[in-house]
């Protein structure tokens, strides 16, 4: 069966339940090529919370979107059967449970050979993420746009923090981070140390002031170039985008692109094969006027779109 949602031009945006795109909520994978899954928690932030409410926000937003992408040329409707498969179980104040229960909702899809697009929730989730991922698929390739390279050691004394994430996945053995890009990092730093942090784990780290001397073609070159064939991860931290044109996240840092800009780069990653994507960190309570969400929903259209383009 070929999954896809309701026909806006026929009932209207406003009516049915939220889901992504008001896709059917399904939890059979039979004939899925992706699976829309909220993560809803927000218990390993290090400043401002809420990020638990954005997959709700999101979902809001997406109501706004049409199947057809025309910078890519690529209708994801007709090329990919979709559902939205629910919200994975977090326990609040539990992050370590809460973990152990997102990878046990995440892994039958990778297993059913569907695609994952999360939507956060907090940065911590993308290691559950990974965890489910790499259990099917074996070490991924990252491909990581965010304002943060997320790897520092510990926060408060502990080693779960949505700034540690991607440490511990090399740790873990989750990504190959010689086939791995990081880029947009900026901002303020605890040392100097903190800038060769990534390289000095194997990432290729591209920062913010580099990436803005590059199109987006160019960053795409790069990352297809260290990726190669191996299986992948797109991972989108709504605050990569600089804070004017994305209010609504906990740690906004401001210098980074514009919402346009960052839609390029999303759009300019064709031609890899990713097993999973997800875009984190927005905060409803900081997007009043809802601009980030509709970001964020923009960004999951984009990644829906690579994978059309790839399974097409």
């Amino acid at each position: 069966m070929h999954h896809r949602p309701a026909d806006s031009s026929k009932t209207p945006r406003f009516t049915g339940p939220r889901t992504f795109m008001r896709l059917p909520h399904v939890t059979d994978l039979d004939g899925v090529d992706a699976a829309v899954c909220g993560i809803p928690t927000d218990g390993a932030v290090s400043f401002r919370s809420g990020a638990r409410f954005g997959p709700e926000a999101i979902r809001s937003a997406s109501v706004l979107l049409r199947p057809y992408n025309p910078r890519l040329r690529v209708d994801i409707v007709e090329r990919l059967s979709m559902v939205d498969f629910g919200d994975a179980p977090t326990v609040p104040g539990y992050h370590l449970e809460s973990l152990e229960r997102i990878e046990t909702f995440l892994r039958p899809i990778h297993e059913a050979g569907v695609v994952p697009v999360c939507l956060g929730g907090d940065h911590s989730m993308v290691l559950a993420e990974l965890r489910a991922a790499a259990a099917v698929h074996g070490p991924l390739a990252l491909v990581h746009l965010d304002a943060h390279a997320d790897v520092w050691d510990q926060y408060y004394g502990v080693e779960h923090f949505h700034g540690t994430v991607f440490k511990r996945a090399v740790e873990e053995g989750l990504v190959d981070p010689t086939r791995s890009v990081q880029a947009g990092m900026r901002g303020t730093l605890y040392g100097a140390s903190d800038v060769d942090a990534p390289r000095e784990l194997g990432y290729e780290a591209i920062s913010m002031e580099e990436l803005e001397t590059l199109a987006p073609d160019a960053y795409a070159d790069r990352v297809r170039a260290r990726v190669g064939d191996r299986p992948a991860f797109l991972s989108f931290d709504v605050d990569f985008v600089d804070p004017a044109f994305a209010p609504g996240t906990g740690t906004p840092e401001v210098g980074g692109p514009t919402s346009g800009q960052a839609m390029a780069y999303l759009r300019a990653l064709t031609g890899i094969d990713f097993r999973g994507f997800d875009c984190v960190e927005l905060s409803p309570p900081y997007d009043p006027a809802g601009v980030t969400a509709w970001l964020a929903a923009s960004a999951c259209h984009e990644m829906l779109s690579l994978l059309a383009l790839r399974r097409g």
